[in-house]
């Protein structure tokens, strides 16, 4: 878990922020960060008030949405919550960046049945869940069948296995014997030998087997829903059963609840697990939270339900707005549940990040709640990190206020991707060796240095095929810099500081 505004330490999903008229955006007013509180005092102004306020919340997303297009992976997918403020203008922007043909889907998760009272004409009852996928194709997964399907399994067949049967008959449009007559023709079933044959057969003997045809009437031929090849195939499925209200025979399919695979995802999603109460009733009640401590915790269901669709057993998710932490929640559930191995990376600029999201966490992973309404842990465990303060100035120079130390690691690892090798009390300014260069970083905070030959005898010892040295000044020439092989970078700093 990471503390801080990411996207403003570098210049440059889930949950952005609303922009719904209120006085601050990220969170509506729940905003603390004084560089935040400061953008939007200075910058933007009150709808109504501010004819330009919808650019300037594109201007404030567009940089965010696309280092996160970066960070995608390839095969990935971005799910972006977002009130009906923005949708029209967050689809727009994320066209540009992802491309319209990397649009999925918008869902309308119904996250307040009864509807927000405060509207003027109609209640809104739902947000949408936007999503777009990187570049290549990509493969979701459906739902588990919830009880409303599940209970429509009743009967049980001698391995106790739950099955329903359908009947093969065909209903609706085109079902006579005149439009598809490919899919009429009989079946013969032997009562006393149990025995089923598919189609016609000239070595049946009419007094044993009964004759069992698509009847939509007495008069009518109907069909049946599969063609005789499928049925050939499926035989061990399909069971003859005499329907005395009908006074006929038909055939059933029998239907088995293990094998039935699972619910493809709909445009709108009205489950109980993803209404806005039950994020507010997991925060307060069971993980004992106060109300006052984070306002609307999003309902794990809805990021359980995300999870489920689009993601394996071993994916990494981002939240980059991790809020209360609800997307770690559901990815530790889901591990959980299916013995995964998922991994999540939250985001969280504002000064709870510690108190609440990650305490969060913490609690879902050792357990909460009491008495029935306790929950076992479910195990795992995480690292918080604090940024600290920016290595680079919004005009580009060096943050020296940072320190020595890390300025030589982040030169070092932004030139190799490699972490700094030990310092040499004998070489100050060597940073390490990769590939046959040496690394020097001549560095003083408090005057200027300049690589000549008095720098070169003094501060480079380190035999190598070639050098990388940084410093304010340069006075060798290309060809004494040539017959080196050394690269002269320029510390980028204000030297009317020094």
């Amino acid at each position: 878990m990471i503390y801080g505004n990411l996207a403003l330490k570098l210049e440059k999903d889930f949950n952005p922020p609303y922009n719904t008229g209120n006085e601050g955006w990220v969170y509506n007013d729940n905003v603390n960060d004084p560089r935040i509180k400061k953008w939007l005092g200075e910058v933007v102004g009150k709808e109504g008030e501010d004819l330009s306020r919808h650019d300037k919340w594109l201007c404030m997303m567009y940089p965010r949405l696309k280092l996160l297009q970066r960070l995608l992976a390839d095969d990935g997918a971005i799910f972006i919550s977002i009130d009906y403020y923005e949708q029209p203008f967050l689809r727009m922007v994320m066209d540009e960046i992802f491309g319209s043909q990397n649009f999925i889907s918008e869902i309308a998760c119904v996250n307040k049945p009864s509807g927000r009272s405060d509207d003027k004409y109609i209640a809104t009852a739902h947000e949408s869940i936007v999503i777009y996928k990187k570049s290549t194709e990509i493969v979701f997964d459906g739902f588990e069948p919830e009880e409303h399907i599940t209970r429509r399994y009743t009967k049980v067949d001698k391995d106790n296995r739950l099955y329903r049967e359908e009947d093969l008959r065909k209903r609706g449009s085109h079902d006579t014997r005149e439009d598809r007559p490919n899919l009429f023709y009989p079946f013969f079933y032997c009562e006393k030998t149990n025995d089923l044959i598919v189609g016609e057969n000239d070595d049946i003997t009419p007094n044993e087997y009964i004759r069992i045809q698509p009847m939509k009437s007495n008069t009518v031929e109907g069909t049946w829903r599969w063609g005789r090849d499928t049925a050939l195939e499926k035989k061990s499925y399909i069971h003859p059963r005499y329907m005395p209200n009908k006074g006929q025979w038909s055939v059933f399919e029998w239907q088995y609840l293990d094998e039935r695979g699972k619910v493809k995802p709909t445009s709108v999603w009205n489950f109980k697990d993803v209404n806005s109460e039950r994020g507010s009733e997991m925060f307060e009640k069971f993980l004992g939270f106060k109300k006052t401590d984070f306002q609307n915790p999003k309902p794990v269901g809805t990021i359980e339900r995300i999870l489920q669709i689009a993601t394996d057993k071993d994916s990494i998710v981002l939240d980059s707005f991790a809020g209360s932490g609800t997307t770690a929640h559901a990815v530790l559930n889901l591990n959980k549940a299916d013995g995964g191995n998922r991994k999540f990376i939250l985001i969280e600029m504002m000064d709870y990040a510690e108190d609440i999201t990650a305490e969060r966490v913490r609690r879902v992973m050792d357990g909460y709640g009491t008495g029935k309404k306790k929950v076992d842990g479910t195990g795992g465990d995480f690292s918080f990190y604090e940024l600290g303060e920016p290595l680079l100035l919004p005009n580009g120079n060096i943050n020296e206020d940072v320190g020595t130390d890390k300025l030589r690691e982040y030169i070092y690892f932004t030139e190799t991707q490699q972490p700094l090798e030990p310092s040499r009390e004998s070489e100050p300014y060597y940073l390490g060796t990769h590939f046959a260069k040496a690394y020097y970083f001549c560095y003083e905070k408090d005057r200027r240095t300049i690589l000549d030959y008095e720098l070169l005898e003094a501060a480079v010892k380190t035999r190598a095929d070639g050098y990388m040295i940084y410093a304010d000044t340069c006075t060798l020439s290309e060809s004494q810099l040539e017959k080196f092989n050394i690269t002269f970078k320029k510390i980028p700093r204000d030297i009317t500081r020094i």
